[in-house]
């Protein structure tokens, strides 16, 4: 038992948590079998979106640290930042990385790793009782898990500092105004919500959804020279697709396009 329940269903992955005695904190092996099944998701041609959530009151408390097995206290020098590397930061890059949108449903707290993790997706459903808490300081910690890279580049600087230097919950509607969530929605809205979004994006061109998400992803650290130049490559590369030329055939012919995600 990994603690992460997975199904297949309408060309969507649907990846929940399911350790709701610990509000879903993540060990070694739950982390590890979410990069997996993202890079599944990735190549998988009959995937075309990823939907994240949980069970119970939390969507993730972070890492699992009463576990023992991921300690941030150091054995030898060098430890601490390779279990980074091939841990936390391999999770959100694999969320960054995967070919196809992910969505993020937070049910409830969403605190250090696991607000990460939430901040990597693509778009970020949240129910009006979710909270998102950069915990690290509270514990004596440095922000991991892609944090000091993903929380400024949605809230600004200033805002980011604030966050991590006191640690403070904030609420769902809080995090909608910092531009970190796309809808806070009633606790009955949002499974339906969250499903009816990646079912949308299940039924739209899959290919040029991922090139749009490498663009939007790499623009921030891109020069207008480089943004440029990958914009008109991965432009190139996604008229070569079939659902590009479904796309200008129904725009042609006046009717709706199916989109095959090829």
């Amino acid at each position: 038992m990994t603690g992460v329940e997975h199904e297949v269903r309408d060309h969507v992955s649907y990846l929940t948590l399911n350790r709701p005695e610990t509000l879903n904190a993540l060990t070694p092996a739950l982390r590890d079998r979410l990069v997996d099944l993202l890079a599944e998701a990735s190549a998988d041609p009959s995937v075309r979106a990823v939907l994240l959530t949980g069970t119970g009151r939390g969507f993730c408390a972070g890492a699992d640290l009463r576990s023992g097995a991921d300690s941030p206290s150091p054995r030898i020098p060098g430890d601490v930042a390779r279990t980074l590397r091939t841990g936390a930061q391999r999770l959100i890059a694999a969320v960054l990385d995967c070919e196809k949108p992910v969505i993020a449903a937070v049910n409830g707290t969403a605190a250090g790793l696991g607000a990460h993790l939430a901040l990597a997706c693509d778009l970020v459903l949240a129910a009006e009782s979710a909270r998102f808490i950069e915990v690290f300081v509270r514990r004596g910690l440095v922000p991991d898990a892609g944090g000091a890279y993903l929380l400024p580049r949605l809230t600004g600087l200033q805002r980011a500092k604030e966050l991590m230097f006191f640690g403070d919950a904030l609420s769902a509607p809080e995090a909608e105004r910092l531009g970190l969530v796309n809808r806070v929605l009633a606790e009955g809205e949002l499974t339906k919500t969250a499903r009816d979004w990646a079912t949308r994006l299940a039924t739209g061109p899959t290919r040029a959804l991922a090139l749009t998400k490498h663009l939007l992803n790499s623009s921030l650290d891109s020069d207008r020279p480089a943004a440029f130049a990958a914009e008109a490559w991965t432009q190139e590369i996604n008229l070569t697709t079939q659902d590009a030329g479904e796309g200008l055939r129904a725009f042609a012919e006046r009717r709706g396009p199916e989109f095959l995600g090829r």
